[in-house]
C-alpha cells in the first residue's frame, strides 16, 4: 500500500528533477510569458496550450475532492480563467496558483448547492463507473494507488484539501495558501495533522476504506 507521505514526497521531487533537468540554455518561464501573451491577445493555439498543460491536473483534482461532474465543471473553471487572462500578471507558477484559486472557488460552489438541495454524495473510486482510462485518470494515480486515495477521503475537509492540492495539485505550501485563503503555517499545521492521522491508519494496519473516529478532529 502506498504511503501519502510518499507520495507527497514524490510530487515534491518532481519539481525538483524538473527544475534541474531543465537545460541550462533554456528559460521555461520565457517560453510560457510567450504563451501568456499570446493566450491574452486570443490566439488560439496558446488557450489550448494553457487548456493542456493545466486541466488533467484540475480534473484530478475536482474528482478527487467529490465534484459529480469534474469535466464540465473543469470547463467552467478554463471559462473564467480565460475571461481573467487579461488581468493576470505573473510567472507559470503564478499561473498554476490562479488556475488552481478558480478551481477550488468553483467546486466550493457546487458542493454548497449540491448541500443546499441535500444531496451530497462524493466521489468514490469503487462507485464511479463513468471513469475511463485518460489523462487526468493518470495523474490522480501519480498520487498513489486507489487505497491511498480511500484513506484521504477519511480525513477531515480541510486537511483533504490541502494534501490534494499538494499532492495532485502538485503545489506549493505557499500555493495551497493563497488558493485556500489561508495562512502558511495554518496550511503547513493542516498538513502536519493529515501525515500525522495517515501514519496511525497505515501503522495499524486499517483497510482504508473503513470509516474510522480517528478521521474526524
Amino acid at each position: 500500500m502506498a504511503d501519502p507521505e510518499s507520495a507527497l514526497s514524490r510530487a515534491t521531487s518532481r519539481r525538483r528533477s524538473a527544475s534541474r533537468s531543465a537545460p541550462s540554455d533554456a528559460a521555461p518561464d520565457d517560453a510560457f510569458q510567450a504563451v501568456l501573451l499570446a493566450a491574452q491577445s486570443g490566439a488560439q493555439w496558446a488557450c489550448t496550450n494553457l487548456w493542456v498543460d493545466h486541466a488533467p491536473t484540475v480534473v484530478a483534482f475536482l474528482r478527487a475532492r467529490g465534484s459529480h461532474e469534474p469535466e464540465d465543471l473543469t470547463s467552467e473553471v478554463f471559462l473564467a480563467v480565460f475571461d481573467g487572462l487579461d488581468r493576470f500578471h505573473g510567472d507559470a507558477a503564478a499561473f498554476r496558483t490562479f488556475v488552481f484559486t478558480i478551481a477550488y472557488r468553483r467546486l466550493v460552489d457546487e458542493l454548497r448547492r449540491r448541500s443546499k438541495r441535500g444531496h451530497d454524495v462524493e466521489w468514490s473510486v469503487e462507485l464511479d463507473e463513468r471513469r475511463s482510462p485518460s489523462a487526468e485518470q493518470a495523474a490522480i494515480q501519480q498520487m498513489s494507488d486507489a487505497s491511498t486515495r480511500a484513506v484521504l477521503d477519511q480525513l477531515p475537509p480541510d486537511q483533504r484539501d490541502v494534501m490534494v492540492l499538494r499532492i495532485i495539485g502538485d503545489l506549493t505550501v505557499d500555493q495551497v495558501a493563497e488558493v485556500l485563503g489561508k495562512r502558511q503555517g495554518a496550511v503547513k499545521a493542516l498538513q502536519r495533522r493529515a501525515l500525522e492521522s495517515l501514519r496511525k491508519k497505515f501503522a495499524r494496519g486499517r483497510t482504508p476504506g473503513a470509516a474510522s473516529v480517528d478521521s474526524r478532529e
